[in-house]
């Protein structure tokens, strides 16, 4: 079998109909779809995926489990697939009718452990594509060739994985953490022998604010730092933190960026705020000298400045402005 489809579920009824639609919908028909129902407590979908797995045998297999969170579903799906490749789909998003088919035909032109693929946001009606990627086409690459990778959204839906990424290394997404995905897609990168990055938008990633994304607690915010520590002690094990010190560290800096500017939208008097920079500076103190630093850009690099200064109300009015006219 060439592709396992996994789908963590967890109290989604009305998103997961559509999603699971779009995955029978393929014209393609070497792959399997695996429902993980995470302890779901609506009442529905231990249901809905039952019925699926009833309704279509030789596709649809459901497992159910007790909670162990996104990334405790997605361990269990791939502990029970039988496909060479792993695409994890979330249960509130959709796919194009045209996924597998698509890559399918690249895998036969340049065989891979990876494939990255744009996507597009889904917000009520509206579409908007996802950025492109800063990297070449259709080519192997490995880590080693284009750090840069490290710097690509992390997200596991975007990409499909060769199975033995996980099988063969031990590696698994952590259960019950935020920024799981930034745990485990570093990690791949490094153990894959070729990654090969495609043009066509094939994922649908829909905002809701039910997500985990939108979760009001803002405190969780902080796991990004056990996230970003759980790879520097990674490519430490693996003796190779001082080959990608400068990518890793410009990860950790956009990251902290990006964490601290959500947290401060929501509540700029957090009394966790310094930590993000804090963090920075106790692992990566040379950061301003990194010579990378420059390629997040002038905003960025403002944002930055402005945290280190603890300047919260000031950057909180800069997003504000900027969003108004961004028309958002």
């Amino acid at each position: 079998m060439l592709f396992s489809l996994v789908v963590p579920v967890y109290n989604v009824a009305q998103y997961l109909p559509k999603c699971v639609e779009s995955l029978l919908a393929q014209d393609f028909e070497d792959y399997e779809i695996l429902l993980v129902d995470d302890g779901s407590t609506d009442g529905i979908c231990p249901v809905l995926c039952d019925q699926y797995a009833a309704q279509y045998p030789q596709r649809i297999h459901a497992i159910h489990q007790k909670n162990c969170g996104l990334g405790g579903a997605r361990n269990t799906g791939l502990e029970a697939a039988s496909g060479e490749y792993l695409f994890f789909v979330d249960s509130d998003d959709y796919i194009e009718k045209d996924s597998l088919s698509y890559l399918s035909k690249q895998i036969s032109k340049n065989p891979a452990d990876m494939y990255f693929f744009p996507f597009q946001y889904v917000k009520g009606n509206l579409l908007s594509p996802s950025k492109p990627y800063n990297l070449p086409l259709h080519v192997p690459l490995t880590l080693q060739a284009y750090p840069r990778l490290l710097m690509e959204t992390p997200s596991a839906t975007v990409r499909i994985w060769r199975r033995t990424l996980f099988t063969e290394t031990g590696i698994r997404f952590p259960g019950r953490v935020w920024f799981e995905d930034l745990c485990t897609t570093p990690k791949c990168l490094h153990k894959a022998a070729s990654i090969v990055v495609l043009e066509k938008p094939l994922y649908y990633y829909l905002l809701r604010e039910g997500s985990i994304m939108h979760n009001p607690n803002l405190r969780r915010n902080l796991e990004i730092i056990d996230a970003l520590e759980t790879l520097r002690t990674y490519f430490e094990a693996e003796g190779c933190f001082a080959e990608y010190e400068e990518t890793l560290c410009l990860l950790v800096v956009d990251s902290c960026i990006f964490t601290a500017q959500r947290v401060l939208m929501a509540d700029p008097d957090a009394d966790f705020l310094p930590r993000f920079i804090d963090y920075v500076q106790k692992y990566y103190p040379d950061y301003r000298q990194n010579p990378l630093l420059p390629t997040l850009g002038r905003k960025k690099l403002l944002v930055l400045r402005l945290l280190e200064r603890k300047r919260y109300w000031l950057l909180r009015r800069l997003f504000t402005l900027s969003h108004r006219l961004q028309g958002r």
